[in-house]
């Protein structure tokens, strides 16, 4: 009764039905079924189920595979027709996915559902019949018609179903192995009862004449199928027998209550025993008693019994049917409203005794997410691999995650694994090697600043300069160690010093190598007569050219550290596996505007050094530092593409390797040929020098002028 009728008192005896719905559906949840059909009589309270359980399934993750209604006997019904369309519903269930039924009808609903199976596996020869899980309401029984008695039962093995919660009342199973039809009188229900469930009939006292076995009362009800005669009692008739009681008590009340108002009648002057039947509806909406089965009988405040559910197990055995394994409780703490015992349950045989698996879709594993497939419902789904870099670690995700900062994804994508920390290291081979060949450099340019040191006054170390010639080789001196920077865990001090220690001192080197190769220049235009490149001809024009082009690059790293200075940083994202420590460059434009400084002087050097690469003279060094450029730029525009495309601590790594590369490249093109001649030809480190004097004063036009000027200049 959704809608009842004001004025007209109304008290169910059974509990709450949404409190059913519930369970079902902590029912399927705790079994992970989420791929059902529902079973519903073609009634208007099976449409009025439907349309109450398929939104609440649906919140909650349970999708619906079908909904079949069974059609109603009536008197206009085609019998045939029916029984043909049961069995096709019954041919669906069965060769459904859904290994779970959800069942709702009256109490006869089973009873009429077992034709269908039957007719099914006699038109397809079935041996056995494939299993489903049923999960029935409380109105359903394993009930039979009296044809039906030896019938198997074994599609509804195995179900599970709820039942108004109770208790065996005291003596009840006595009072039924006591009843017979002699010992009833006016009761011809039992003996019609009698003579259908044991396939007898009672002598006729008119006829005296008796077709078929007689009657004897000798006749056990404990005997009869289950599905026959329940012996215990069932939930419809503890309902009626707490509805009686709970009549009983409240006319107790109000009899109790009348007495009291006569016995005070004279004082209050109240005439009670004239109150009319509709009254007693006030004692019974506070009537709270214990049945003799010890349950406790009250309504709350919508007339609405409070009671729960028992959850059973259709066994159908030998010796028992039915089998307590769980129990909703309305007055429990809210995580023990339903409890179940899951090992208590016996499944169809069909699932040989595991619990049954009704999903549209296998779970997807840790590593997976889900993705819904298109037009199919959303229980139904494909299991796709997480994209790189994201991880799922529980089963049907509908997403897969990045890890957090300091993780990274396992080679399953399952699970997040905390990063090592990284960096060049001097323990690591690759920091090792570097830094090996760092120091070897480093003393190769010692030893030779002083064999030039040594050898000071040869002709070949006084030419183009002796002054630039010492500066450059301790700029290289310095760009060799300053590498040692890079290598370790970086720290403030390391990282202020790493990129602007190397672009003042490769500049300084740079710087001095441009200005050999213009002092040589400027040297070669001073020898012609009338000249004015004489005066520029000196240290005066070196020194300056070194210092304006260090001034400009140390403003260009004095604007670095005073704007956006580089400071140490952890890189979560360049390599996967790893937290790189690294010093953040602080400002992109900066490291760029340092990187292109040095790269403007080393193509001026290169330029200018390739175009006075043929002019006369032994100790001319045009043509070493053209080589030398070439090299030095070769190196630095393969440096870019190689630093952008290398992670974590390679990046560190290849700077490194420009470095030694670059820096090696000038110390062996401008000094390793001066050196052969210091160590290995003495002779031709003065001889040289006079010849070249000599020719020069024979073949040139100028005469003494030209050789003057030279001789000047080499023994500055």
């Amino acid at each position: 009764m959704n809608d009842k009728i004001p004025g007209l008192e109304f008290y169910q005896m059974v509990p709450k039905e949404a409190l059913q719905y519930e369970g079902i559906l902590s029912l399927l949840l705790y079994f992970k079924w989420t791929w059902i059909g529902i079973v519903v009589m073609d009634t208007a309270n099976g449409e009025r189920f439907v349309e109450i359980v398929l939104p609440l399934f649906s919140e909650s993750g349970v999708c619906v595979a079908f909904i079949e209604r069974i059609p109603t006997l009536t008197f206009v019904t085609d019998i045939k027709d029916m029984l043909d369309q049961g069995a096709k519903i019954h041919d669906k269930i069965i060769d459904s996915k859904a290994n779970v039924m959800v069942a709702y009808g009256e109490s006869y609903s089973l009873a009429f559902f077992r034709f269908f199976p039957y007719l099914s596996q006699q038109e397809h020869m079935t041996d056995k019949p494939k299993g489903k899980v049923w999960i029935g309401t409380a109105q359903l029984e394993l009930t039979s018609f009296v044809f039906q008695r030896t019938w198997d039962t074994e599609t509804f093995r195995g179900a599970v179903c709820f039942k108004i919660q109770s208790n065996d009342l005291p003596r009840f199973h006595q009072f039924i192995e006591n009843r017979t039809p002699s010992s009833t009188t006016n009761d011809g229900f039992i003996r019609d009862f009698w003579q259908n469930a044991f396939g007898c009939v009672f002598p006729n006292r008119v006829l005296q004449k008796v077709e078929g076995n007689v009657c004897t009362e000798e006749e056990k009800l404990e005997s009869l199928s289950t599905t026959l005669f329940e012996i215990s009692m069932t939930g419809h008739s503890y309902s009626i027998y707490n509805a009686v009681y709970a009549v009983a008590h409240a006319v107790h009340a109000m009899s109790t209550s009348r007495l009291k108002y006569r016995a005070t009648a004279d004082r209050h002057r109240l005439k009670c025993h004239n109150q009319k039947p509709w009254l007693l509806h006030r004692f019974l909406r506070i009537v709270s008693f214990n049945n003799s089965a010890g349950d406790k009988v009250s309504f709350d405040q919508n007339g609405e019994l409070v009671a729960g559910f028992d959850i059973i197990n259709w066994v159908i055995s030998s010796n028992q049917t039915k089998v307590k394994v769980g129990k909703i409780d309305p007055e429990a703490p809210p995580d023990q409203t339903f409890t179940i015992n899951e090992d208590a349950i016996m499944w169809h045989s069909w699932f040989n005794q595991t619990q049954p698996n009704s999903v549209c879709t296998e779970s997807c594993q840790p590593g997976t997410s889900k993705k819904v497939k298109e037009g199919e419902p959303f229980c139904c789904y494909d299991c796709i691999p997480c994209p790189e870099g994201k991880i799922s670690d529980q089963r049907d995700m509908s997403d897969c995650y990045k890890c957090t900062d300091g993780n990274y994804p396992n080679k399953h994508q399952d699970l997040c694994i905390p990063k090592d920390v990284n960096f060049l290291s001097f323990e690591d081979p690759l920091g090792f090697s570097l830094a090996s060949f760092s120091l070897f450099f480093a003393l190769t340019t010692a030893l030779i600043l002083g064999m030039f040191v040594k050898y000071k006054d040869t002709p070949i170390v006084k030419a183009n300069n002796r002054d630039l010639t010492y500066t450059l080789l301790i700029s290289l001196l310095l760009c060799f160690l300053c590498t040692m920077l890079f290598i370790g865990q970086p720290d403030k001090v390391t990282c202020l010093l790493q990129q602007t220690a190397f672009g003042i001192i490769f500049s300084l080197a740079v710087s001095c190598v441009l200005a050999k190769t213009i002092t040589v220049v400027l040297a070669f235009m001073a020898t012609k007569p009338g000249s004015r490149m004489r005066k520029w001809v000196g240290k005066r024009l070196a020194n300056s050219i070194v210092l304006f082009c260090m001034f400009i690059q140390t403003t260009i790293c004095t604007l670095w550290l005073a704007t956006f200075p580089p400071f140490p940083d952890g890189d979560m994202h360049s390599v996967i596996e790893k937290i790189v420590l690294e010093c953040n460059k602080g400002s992109v434009v900066m490291f760029c505007s340092v990187l292109g400084y040095m790269g403007l002087l080393a193509i001026i050097s290169f330029t200018v050094a390739f175009l006075a690469r043929k002019l006369p003279d032994t100790f001319n060094e045009a043509k070493f530092i053209t080589f030398s450029m070439l090299v030095f730029c070769s190196v630095w525009l393969s440096f870019i593409p190689s630093y952008l495309s290398t992670k974590g601590k390679y990046m560190v790594a290849v700077e490194i390797f420009s470095i030694l590369a670059s820096s090696s490249g000038l110390l062996s093109c401008i000094f390793f040929p001066k050196c052969y001649i210091i160590l290995l030809r003495p002779d031709k480190k003065r001889a040289e020098c006079f010849k070249s004097s000599t020719r020069n004063r024979t073949t040139h036009r100028h005469g003494p002028i030209y050789v003057k000027l030279t001789l000047k200049f080499k023994t500055q």
